[in-house]
C-alpha cells in the first residue's frame, strides 16, 4: 500500500501540530495568558491537552529559538541608539548565590530590534555584557545608578539621555504630597510641558532649515531659562527639603537631560522602554513569572522575537508558522540558516508576505456577524 508521507513534525513523536504550537506560543507570550487558562479554553472546544505535554514541548522549543535570539542580540548591539529599562521577573529556582526568587527582566529597545535579557541581578554588569566593549551610541534611561556605572558610559562610548517624564514625576510628587507647595510644583510641571512643546515644534519643521533654526532657538532658550531658574532657587536659603531634593536631581542630571538639544533624533523621555515592559508586566501578574530557568529564558526569547516582529509590522502567527515549519522540515532542528528568518535579513517581498494584513488589503478577512440588518419601521 502506497500512502502520502505524513506531515513533518516539529517535535519528533509528538502528536501536536505546528498550528497548535503557534496558538500556544501566541496566547502565552504575545497575549500574556496563563497556561491553565489556555488549556481550559481548548478543553471547552473539545481538545483535551495534558499540561505536562505542553510544558515538555515548550522546553524542546528552546534550542530551536536560541540561534534567532543570538542573532537578535548581535543586531541590537550594533545599533547606535537604545532605550533601556528593567523590571522584576520572578524565577522560582533556588540558587546558593541568591536569596529569594526576584530576578530582573531587562529590555534594550533599538530602532530595528527589541531584546529582553533575564538576569538574577540588577547590576551594571548586565547592560555592560549585553552591549560589549565596542558599543557606541546614545541610550535613553531613567536615573538608575547601574547605567551610570557602566564601563562604556565611564569611557564616554555610550551617552546617557535621561528621562524628563521621571523629572516631571518628581514635581508631581511634591504637588500631591505638600499642599503648601502646590503652586510652585505646578509651575515646574508647566515649564516641563513648555519644553516638550518647543521640542515638538522643532521636530515638526525638520525639513525647513530656516523654520528649524528659529524653533531650535526657542527650544534652547526655554532650556536655559529652566536651568537658570533651578540655580536661582537652589541658592535660596529658605528652600524646603522636598523642593531642594527635586531641584538637586534636576541639576545633577542636567547634561543627560539636554542630550536631545544636540540630537533631535533622541526623545526627551524613556517611555519607549516602559511601553515595551508593559506586556511582560501583565504576564508577570497573570502567570507569576517562571517556574524554571529554561522557561524564563524562553519567555525572554519570545518577548524579544515577538516585539521585534511588531516593530517591523509583521504578523507573528504567519512568521511562527513559517519558521516552525522550517524546523519541522529539518527534523526538529533549527533550519540550516536560521538568521535569514530575522526581519532585516529578509527581502522586501518576504516581509510583505508575512506582514500584518491591512484592513483594505486582499489578504484581509472581512468581519462578519450573525446580526440581521435593522429594518425601517
Amino acid at each position: 500500500m502506497v500512502t502520502a508521507p505524513p506531515p513533518a513534525k516539529l517535535i519528533p513523536k509528538s502528536n501536536l501540530g505546528i498550528s497548535l504550537w503557534v496558538l500556544l506560543l501566541q496566547r502565552k507570550f504575545q497575549f500574556f495568558q496563563p497556561l491553565h487558562r489556555i488549556v481550559a479554553e481548548l478543553r471547552g472546544h473539545g481538545l483535551h491537552l495534558p499540561t505536562g505535554t505542553i510544558i515538555g514541548g515548550l522546553q524542546k522549543l528552546v534550542p530551536l529559538l536560541q540561534p534567532l535570539y543570538q542573532g537578535l542580540v548581535e543586531h541590537n548591539r550594533d545599533a547606535q541608539h537604545w532605550h533601556a529599562d528593567e523590571t522584576r521577573w520572578p524565577v522560582f529556582v533556588r540558587r546558593a548565590d541568591k536569596a529569594g526568587f526576584a530576578w530582573m527582566l531587562w529590555v534594550f529597545a533599538a530602532t530595528e530590534s527589541v531584546v529582553f535579557v533575564l538576569d538574577p541581578t540588577r547590576s551594571h554588569d548586565v547592560p555592560e555584557t549585553h552591549f560589549g566593549a565596542e558599543a557606541e551610541g546614545i541610550m535613553n534611561v531613567d536615573r538608575y545608578s547601574a547605567y551610570k556605572a557602566m564601563a562604556q558610559v565611564k569611557a564616554g562610548k555610550i551617552i546617557l539621555a535621561f528621562c524628563w517624564a521621571h523629572v516631571r514625576r518628581d514635581f508631581l510628587a511634591v504637588l500631591t504630597g505638600w499642599p503648601e507647595l502646590t503652586d510652585w510644583a505646578w509651575q515646574w510641571v508647566e515649564e516641563i510641558g513648555a519644553l516638550y512643546y518647543r521640542n515638538d515644534q522643532r521636530l515638526a519643521v525638520t525639513e525647513d532649515p530656516s523654520a528649524y533654526a528659529a524653533a531650535d532657538r526657542l527650544l534652547r532658550a526655554q532650556a536655559e531659562h529652566m536651568r537658570q531658574r533651578c540655580d536661582r532657587e537652589l541658592a535660596q536659603p529658605n528652600l524646603r527639603q522636598p523642593q531642594r531634593k527635586a531641584l538637586m536631581s534636576l541639576q545633577n542630571h542636567w547634561s543627560g537631560l539636554t542630550v536631545f538639544l544636540d540630537h533631535p533624533e533622541v526623545p526627551m523621555d524613556n517611555n519607549e522602554a516602559e511601553r515595551r515592559q508593559r506586556g511582560p508586566v501583565v504576564a508577570r501578574k497573570n502567570f507569576y513569572g517562571s517556574g524554571s530557568l529554561w522557561s524564563g529564558r524562553l519567555a525572554a526569547m519570545l518577548f524579544s522575537l515577538f516585539q521585534t516582529l511588531q516593530v517591523w509590522k509583521m504578523d507573528t502567527g504567519k512568521w511562527l508558522t513559517e519558521y516552525l515549519s522550517a524546523c519541522a522540515n529539518a527534523r526538529g532542528q533549527p533550519p540550516p540558516d536560521p538568521q535569514r528568518y530575522l526581519p532585516w535579513n529578509m527581502t522586501a517581498p518576504q516581509r510583505e508576505r508575512l506582514s500584518v494584513a491591512k484592513p483594505n488589503s486582499p489578504n484581509a478577512k472581512p468581519l462578519t456577524t450573525n446580526t440581521p440588518k435593522a429594518t425601517a419601521r
